[in-house]
């Protein structure tokens, strides 16, 4: 069996995907600026669908859902780029990203038009405003999401989490809701390689290799949400962090 597709078929999902971008920056241009909270998120989960679908991957969610406007931080755990379309295919968020995605060729113009936050992680002083700014859109109600490895990881261990954007769940005085990410094939179960995004990978590589691949299914597992109850934002963390590893083993 063909563990992956020919290159005139991956090249077509490519056009395919692209014609589907400019689409999408085309609607966060024009008609965004016309829709509320509820209208928006609804385009960004549809848009990530069938971006999912263009793109070969299957979904598949487990645990509950949150609600869009919940007021909650999510922190998932983060192993491609194609992170973000899995968990707005599911149900969408604002995110806090590293400032230099804001420059990835196209995707990078419509992760900041769906309302993306971004850090620069070398900044104390840029990390705290970033803090203060998430806690705001908490406290509107907003889903916020987050990746505390802070890069990418292998998608077998986790890496360590940074505890900052922590605090600004327990300045809002919301829940946090850990979220486990995979990739896997879809006949066995074991982890699939093709979307992952570290080391020497570039974004077109990793990209070309999603393309190409053939039975990627993308596994988001949403855990129990859990209050702050007095604990430090570092000690908030590694409990988070420990939920996580627990969703992944027990995939």
């Amino acid at each position: 069996m063909n563990s992956q597709r020919s290159a005139p078929a991956a090249l077509w999902r490519l056009l395919r995907a692209t014609g589907h971008v400019i689409g999408g920056l085309w609607t966060i241009r024009t008609t965004f600026p016309r829709l509320s909270v509820e209208q928006r998120a609804g385009r960004v989960r549809q848009w990530s669908v069938q971006m999912l679908d263009i793109m070969g991957v299957e979904l598949v969610v487990r645990g509950t859902v949150p609600q869009v406007d919940s007021g909650a931080l999510l922190a998932a755990n983060h192993i491609s780029w194609l992170d973000i379309l899995v968990m707005n295919a599911a149900q969408p968020a604002r995110f806090v990203s590293k400032a230099d995605v804001k420059h990835w060729p196209l995707l990078g113009s419509l992760i900041t038009g769906a309302g993306t936050l971004y850090i620069e992680r070398e900044s104390r002083r840029d990390a705290m405003r970033v803090v203060h700014h998430v806690a705001e859109r908490l406290q509107a109600r907003d889903l916020v999401a987050i990746f505390p490895e802070g890069t990418t990881g292998d998608g077998v261990a986790l890496l360590p989490f940074h505890a900052n954007l922590f605090q600004a769940a327990i300045a809002a005085e919301v829940p946090v809701l850990p979220v486990a990410l995979s990739f896997v094939h879809a006949d066995t179960g074991a982890r699939h390689p093709a979307p992952t995004y570290i080391g020497d990978t570039t974004l077109i590589g990793s990209i070309w290799a999603t393309v190409r691949a053939t039975r990627l299914q993308a596994v988001l597992v949403y855990g129990q949400a859990q209050r702050c109850e007095g604990r430090s934002r570092r000690v908030w963390a590694q409990d988070v962090r420990s939920a996580i590893a627990g969703l992944l083993a027990a995939r």
